[in-house]
């Protein structure tokens, strides 16, 4: 039996090969608005139920569609003033059913990966014919609606496969966003190709912070403060990773936008810091640390 998920091999943080990140930033941040549609009745899933509630579940199904009527749209404004494009974690199937977001997002050069096709669409269960769909599907959409060939997955509501990063590899995906297990970007074990976990967070995720820790927005942007200072500091010694996962169906409220958007004036406001977007790390990183680092571990490995 297996005693971990031996997807990354443990790699202490200090004394790594040091990260520059472009022109001498500390901070690599990318904005992550997650771009989401749930089918009101979806096919059932064996393993989980899509809905907290019996069907139809009117009240979670609008709630979250606030996201997409209202929510993205003031969300897309403070980006804007910012100037910070956006990296969307899509649910492909928006494409059809909300393609004025896409073109929106696609006008502002906004990249896009996927989020499955939707989020009411779980991987359990899943055999290797469906993940690959899945794949081949997002891939050939986002093409077809944008241009992009996206380089990156995060899995359909985080549910997964014991394949599912072989797969990303097999298809020439650069990134995963499923792992959460560091600051800084690391070689994912995969049987062929090269694969990297990209930093992403579940602790300053917004519906983490406002559903499951109940915080007030000024707590939310105070926490992000925090989780921005200390990558900051950190990263004066070796360049880290912050991500801002959103929802625009919680931070898109109108009493919550202000808490945000002083949040992107704070760090947009201090030198060091590269806002980009996770395609435009995962390419910088590919080229000048992958090799060096995936030799690291490998050295580490050995003793």
């Amino acid at each position: 039996m297996k005693s971990d998920l031996e997807l990354y091999d443990y790699w202490p943080y200090e004394n790594r090969p040091k990260i520059v990140w472009p022109n001498g930033a500390r901070v690599a941040l990318w904005v992550a608005p997650n771009i989401e549609f749930y089918e009101i009745n979806p096919p059932a899933n064996p393993q989980r139920a899509a809905w907290s509630r019996p069907h139809p579940d009117v009240l979670t199904y609008a709630s979250r569609d606030y996201g997409n009527r209202a929510g993205h749209w003031r969300l897309m404004d403070v980006m804007d003033k910012y100037k910070i494009r956006g990296s969307v974690s899509l649910n492909v199937a928006l494409i059809d059913h909300h393609p004025e977001i896409i073109e929106a997002c696609t006008e502002r050069n906004w990249e896009f990966f996927s989020h499955g096709i939707y989020n009411t669409r779980y991987s359990y269960e899943m055999d290797e014919a469906q993940e690959r769909a899945v794949m081949e599907d997002s891939i050939d959409s986002v093409l077809k609606a944008t241009g992009q060939r996206i380089a990156g997955y995060l899995a359909p509501a985080l549910t997964h496969t014991e394949r599912t990063m072989d797969l990303l590899a097999e298809y020439g995906f650069l990134y995963t966003c499923d792992l959460f297990h560091d600051d800084q970007p690391q070689p994912v074990n995969v049987k062929r190709g090269k694969l990297i976990s990209m930093p992403y967070s579940l602790e300053i995720n917004d519906i983490i912070v406002y559903n499951s820790y109940l915080a007030t927005p000024r707590r939310y942007c105070q926490m992000i403060k925090d989780q921005f200072d200390q990558l900051y500091a950190e990263g004066a010694e070796s360049g880290t990773v912050m991500c801002l996962p959103l929802h625009a169906y919680a931070v898109g409220h109108p009493h919550r936008i202000a808490a945000f958007e002083e949040t992107l004036d704070y760090i947009s406001g201090k030198e060091g810091v590269w806002i980009t977007t996770a395609r435009e790390i995962a390419e910088y990183y590919m080229e000048n640390y992958y090799e060096t680092c995936h030799a690291d571990i490998q050295a580490r490995k050995g003793k």
